[in-house]
């Protein structure tokens, strides 16, 4: 497993991934609207920021009226999305995704839960 990418919850996706661009010099390289959400990637050296803005109603939506803008989850990529999970289990991790399901970019994606990974919500991304 590698880092993959941090997700950071924000009001307005294009306008942050515009001041990271600008500050950091990095390169916005995917855009979707996906589950609800605007999901803005930006190439940050071999891994990405994952801006991600509520469109409706739902998970972002409520973690920024809950927390505010910020970091929502830390992305680890595996090739065995299945073996990661089950070494998850193996470790009592309790999972918010029993299977792996679809996620931004087309990739398959599983949650463990942050009660059991030092307070981090933890995203498992295969590519």
């Amino acid at each position: 497993m590698h880092f993959d990418h941090a997700g950071i919850a924000t009001e307005d996706a294009r306008e942050l991934a515009t001041l990271y661009e600008d500050l950091f010099g990095l390169e916005a390289v995917h855009e979707e609207e996906f589950d609800g959400m605007r999901v803005v990637f930006l190439e940050c050296g071999e891994s990405y920021l994952e801006l991600l803005e509520p469109l409706e109603d739902g998970t972002i939506a409520r973690y920024l009226e809950s927390n505010g803008a910020g970091i929502h989850h830390l992305a680890l990529a595996t090739d065995d999305i299945e073996g990661a999970l089950e070494r998850a289990r193996e470790h009592d991790v309790t999972l918010i995704d029993e299977e792996p399901r679809p996620g931004a970019w087309g990739h398959e994606v599983a949650f463990l839960h942050p009660k059991d990974t030092g307070g981090i919500l933890v995203e498992f991304v295969e590519h």
